[in-house]
């Protein structure tokens, strides 16, 4: 211990007492805990990361060295202010703070227009699947339905591997849950629980049941369930961050992301809290494209033109253009819009900044007697069938598109593999009389560069 300071005063001296250590800090541990994201610079060390998460009061749930990326949770209600409100972000706490009202969005952040419809799987189910004609995957078919060595990573809410039209499609191996922001590869993180989405989304990539007549745009590939959804219908951040890292790690050619990130809807990256789970979502996005990875994410369901936020319907905070809607805001992420039976723009398709369009159907827009029902129709839980509508079931038929292009094309980087799907697809004009679709035809705000088409990308 460093020698008392002495002090002359008066002419005596005296021996002054040495300053107290300051008390350790007492951490919370009784209140509810929050998962947090924390960013740190890139390349920062693991032992750094722990120490500081200790000091502060959190516990290291997994960290991302490439990305510099920790996600962390604490008791402490203060967490954030102690790491850093640029720096750290809860979208758990974000969305308890606004109430019970928000709590209780059941699969909130899917967004899918569910009105799920099962159909019978006896009989040739094709006749129903107008959405397949739409981008020619029955002729694709024929052609070619893609390869093994190509694994599609459905960002979902899991995928039930034992349906007839999945089981031969699906890589347990690849599969992960990244619910907790770390990744567990026991089949139970990666099952559907309380949401048959993602088992949807996969059969239209890559489902395959002849006795059902029932076959997605390519076949051929390998899905990965990666489970984002929590059981309450939330994707938050630290999940996408998982899912992200995982499909980077495990070289998967292409994601398919129908969600976005809670609570959402805009995250801007100038603002407290949402810098953070900006900054992360960013990181790891942009890692897995340099791993070769093209991420496909759906526009949304808000009937939005997402380029010219005004407000943000979730949460109370100032948005401008600056925001984005993660993770479709980052640079790379191919954005899909949904169109109907009659091939023109959902209503409530989010439009603006759009890369491609897909079929996600329309309940405007009902097909004639026998040709299906008006939202595109896929597998669900328990080995059947239904139809749901929504830009996260136009995703993943780009998704699937992208597929067939990467197994035509192995190594493909990822940017050259958006090309070529944007060039290959069927431009799409505005109608005259929808002053809010505006472009040439082959790249409107409504359309993007067209109709993802299977045919051309397979031959």
């Amino acid at each position: 211990m460093a020698a008392p300071l002495v002090l002359a005063v008066g002419g005596g001296l005296f021996a002054a007492a040495p300053a107290a250590e300051a008390a350790p800090v007492a951490c919370d541990t009784t209140s509810t805990p929050y998962t947090y994201v924390v960013t740190y610079q890139p390349g920062t060390r693991e032992p750094a990361v722990d120490k500081e998460l200790a000091a502060k009061c959190g516990t290291k749930v997994a960290y991302y060295a490439e990305i510099g990326v920790a996600i962390a949770s604490s008791r402490n209600a203060d967490f954030q202010q102690k790491i850093g409100v640029y720096r750290a972000y809860s979208g758990a706490k974000d969305v308890a703070s606004q109430g019970a009202a928000a709590s209780a969005r059941s699969l909130g952040a899917v967004r899918t227009l569910e009105d799920t419809r099962s159909v019978a799987a006896a009989g040739d189910l094709s006749a129903q699947q107008w959405d397949m004609k739409a981008i020619h995957a029955p002729e694709a078919n024929k052609i070619y339905q893609g390869s093994r060595a190509v694994t599609v990573g459905v960002l979902d809410s899991g995928i039930e591997a034992t349906h007839p039209a999945l089981k031969a499609a699906v890589d347990p191996a690849a599969s992960a849950g990244c619910v907790t922001g770390a990744p567990d590869s026991t089949p139970a993180s990666w099952a559907p629980t309380t949401s048959d989405h993602g088992t949807h989304v996969a059969g239209t990539i890559a489902g395959k049941d002849p006795a059902a007549g029932f076959t997605g745009v390519a076949p051929g590939v390998r899905l990965a369930a990666v489970k984002v959804v929590n059981d309450s219908g939330y994707i938050f951040p630290e999940s996408a961050v998982c899912g992200f890292v995982w499909a980077a790690r495990h070289g998967f050619a292409v994601t398919n992301n129908s969600y976005y990130i809670d609570p959402g809807l805009f995250y801007c990256p100038k603002q407290p809290g949402d810098a953070a789970a900006f900054e992360a979502v960013r990181r790891a996005v942009e890692f897995s494209t340099r791993r070769g990875v093209l991420n496909v994410a759906a526009a949304g369901n808000d009937s939005l033109d997402t380029t010219k936020p005004e407000t943000d319907p979730n949460r109370p905070h100032p948005v401008d253009s600056t925001c984005g809607i993660l993770p479709k805001a980052i640079d790379g992420v191919v954005n899909v819009s949904s169109v109907g039976y009659a091939g023109t723009k959902s209503g409530f398709s989010n439009y603006g900044d759009i890369d491609v369009t897909a079929p996600g159907g329309d309940f405007a827009q009902t097909p004639p007697e026998g040709a299906g029902p008006a939202c595109p129709l896929s597998t669900v839980v328990g080995g059947k069938y239904g139809s749901k509508c929504g830009t996260s079931m136009a995703s993943p038929h780009a998704a699937g598109v992208a597929a067939l292009i990467a197994s035509r094309h192995r190594g493909i980087p990822p940017q050259l593999l958006a090309k070529v799907l944007e060039s290959e697809a069927d431009a799409v004009k505005c109608a005259a009389t929808d002053t809010a679709c505006t472009g040439p035809a082959k790249n409107n705000s409504y359309y993007g560069h067209g109709l993802v088409d299977a045919l051309d990308a397979v031959r």
